[in-house]
């Protein structure tokens, strides 16, 4: 059976309107840090939420944020520094993180897993089985 543009622009077209609706990318949603400045201290209160939500090892992030923060800091339950710093700023450090170690920069998915293979840490996706080297936090 031949079929010409018109139908097959009509067959389409009803495809489409029975795909179920959503927003594309709305399944991901990272969660804002709850900040609390303690003194000389400041503190990460969900930090083990974020950490479920990207699915990374806890001394991976501390460490980048250590780094990136200048400052020394503990891991627990929750994060803290020290030194006195916004939760707009942390929430920026945060949003690199994920930029740079969790989503694929193939398709843009947050499905991905950190491999460490030799010395060197691979960024393995998924959903489209990309895969990328990534620096080492040191």
């Amino acid at each position: 059976m031949i079929m010409d543009d018109k139908e097959y622009l009509e067959l389409l077209r009803a495809a489409k309107e029975r795909l179920p609706k959503g927003e594309a990318g709305a399944r991901f949603e990272l969660p804002k840090a709850i900040v609390q400045v303690q003194g000389r201290q400041t503190i990460i209160r969900n930090f083990q939420e974020i950490l479920k939500t990207l699915r990374r090892e806890p001394a991976h992030l501390a460490k980048y944020l250590f780094k990136e923060l200048a400052v020394p800091g503990d891991i627990g339950q929750e994060l803290s520094f020290q030194g006195k710093f916004s939760q707009l700023f942390i929430n920026k450090k945060i949003e690199s993180y994920a930029k740079e170690f969790v989503f694929c920069e193939e398709c843009g998915k947050p499905d991905t897993n950190l491999i460490k293979q030799d010395r060197i840490h691979i960024l393995k996706c998924e959903a489209c089985g990309a895969r990328r080297p990534v620096r080492n936090i040191k």
